[in-house]
């Protein structure tokens, strides 16, 4: 054997070792998981329209769903809420709590809302100001997130872990369009965009989609050393399905995934109760409407989301099937606040705005929504010059999740996966706080509802500012 080889043998041995005494020192995983039920009363407005309409009737319960990990050394805990967006200061109290009771860090605790359009609101008057004051549901959630991680730490047992994922592309569609007629882009700021959200299905105006979809649902598996299952973690880029009764209050298809994935894993009647989870992926332009189809399918109340759940759901069941599952995994966890400039209006938009507050009321001239945009940009005035926004990663094992407080569009979320140093990874949006949509700045120069002032409010360079802090985190987990 020459020199360079029995160098290499050494190396190798070496490495061997240490990899092996690492996983010697390591302890076993534990895993707890446990759900707080977060239903408002009836009367409590529900947000997710142009406007907000008081709750008549709860379809389906809402829930905070909670994880909690533990190897030994390290706990982290993960938390997804049936809500449309939750302030960073109410996630902020939450966490102080679950610090307070189980000694959790708040920089490993990752909570984050799923965007169902049909619960009640915990969002605040502004993305950009925090609130002083909460509301009695604002305080109700907060103490039911994390008495959930309590009892999820309560039930915490030895655990094994695995992770993967499949494609489901049938369900996303990007719902930003180019459009052949201009009559189709106009805006409530006196302009004309480049593309249209969600534009007249089958029209002879649509050009082509503005951007790409992620037909990936990875997920995260927890089962007990004896096979019993504990907890699925799912993550999917499509925003909301909606499909539901006018006052109504439903969890959409996340709460449907979490009923289907217990089903397909035998794990609906057991002590302690298996909790399925669904997170939002990075989605802010994506939904499940083919806009091109001439003759969509006709679908009743709640049909089509239940349509989406049982795809993902089974999707995922089949692919559990091949995973490789864990009992000794590293975790750790890095949080963040970066400074982003508030995007504030020109002489030019309040100007055009002064104009529409002086118009007689009811007048038919002008953009439908001019109204509701001249009202957000007096709001806007009041915000300050910069906001400081949360940025989380979490490593399991291989697996690299990151959390923006966003509604993240997809390109997005696929420049991370393909730039991570983790051989997994995925994006939970408008986790640890709620500050309205996030387009890349090409998407900007484009225009369109997503990017419009008083739907993002941030400066247009932010989505890269997040990503390279975001992967900078990833690669000092990874080291």
């Amino acid at each position: 054997m020459n020199r360079i080889a029995s160098f290499l043998l050494c190396a190798a041995l070496i490495s061997n070792v240490c990899e092996f005494s690492q996983a010697e020192d390591m302890k076993p995983l534990q895993a707890g998981a446990a759900t707080s039920n977060i239903t408002p009363p009836l009367g409590e407005m529900i947000v997710g329209g142009w406007k907000p309409i008081p709750a008549r009737h709860i379809h389906d319960e809402l829930h905070a769903r909670c994880l909690v990990l533990d190897d030994g050394t390290t706990r982290i805990a993960i938390v997804l809420c049936d809500n449309v967006g939750i302030p960073a200061e109410i996630f902020d109290e939450a966490k102080a709590l679950i610090e307070e009771a189980t000694g959790i860090p708040a920089s490993h605790q990752l909570l984050a809302a799923t965007h169902t359009h049909s619960a009640t609101t915990a969002r605040g008057k502004s993305k950009l100001i925090r609130e002083q004051e909460y509301t009695s549901y604002q305080k109700f959630l907060v103490q039911r997130i994390a008495d959930g991680v309590v009892r999820a730490t309560n039930n915490l047992e030895p655990a094994e872990i695995g992770w993967g994922s499949v494609d489901e592309p049938t369900e996303v569609f990007n719902r930003r369009w180019y459009m052949k007629d201009a009559a189709h882009l106009t805006n409530p700021f006196g302009g004309i965009d480049q593309v249209r959200m969600n534009p007249p299905r089958g029209s002879a105006a649509l050009d082509r989609p503005a951007g790409p979809v992620d037909p990936e649902v990875s997920f995260l598996s927890v089962r007990s050393v004896e096979g019993k299952p504990i907890a699925l973690l799912a993550n999917y880029s499509l925003h909301y399905v909606g499909g539901v009764r006018s006052g109504d209050v439903s969890a959409d298809y996340f709460g449907y995934f979490a009923k289907f994935i217990a089903e397909n894993l035998n794990a609906d009647d057991q002590t302690p109760a298996f909790v399925g989870m669904l997170s939002n992926g990075t989605s802010g332009d994506v939904n499940n409407i083919d806009f091109a189809a001439k003759n969509p399918p006709r679908y009743g109340p709640y049909e089509k989301m239940q349509e989406v759940a049982r795809k993902v759901a089974d999707k995922v069941t089949e692919a559990h099937k091949t995973i490789e599952f864990h009992r000794q995994v590293p975790l750790d966890a890095q949080l963040t606040h970066l400074p982003l400039k508030a995007r504030k209006p020109t002489p030019e938009m309040l100007k055009h705005f002064e104009q529409i507050k002086a118009k007689a009321k009811g007048d038919p001239a002008g953009h439908v929504r001019e109204q509701i945009y001249a009202a957000r940009i007096e709001n806007i005035q009041k915000a300050p010059d910069e906001v400081s926004v949360p940025l989380q990663v979490l490593r399991i094992g291989d697996l690299g999740i990151t959390a923006i407080p966003f509604e993240t569009f997809t390109e997005t979320g696929l420049e991370i996966k393909s730039r991570s140093p983790f051989d997994d990874a995925f994006t939970i949006e408008l986790a640890n706080g709620s500050f309205g949509y996030l387009p890349t700045p090409e998407q900007h120069r484009l225009g369109g509802y997503e990017t419009w002032l008083g739907t993002n409010f941030v400066e247009e360079n932010a989505s890269r500012k997040i990503v390279d802090q975001l992967l900078k985190m990833s690669n000092a987990l990874q080291k």
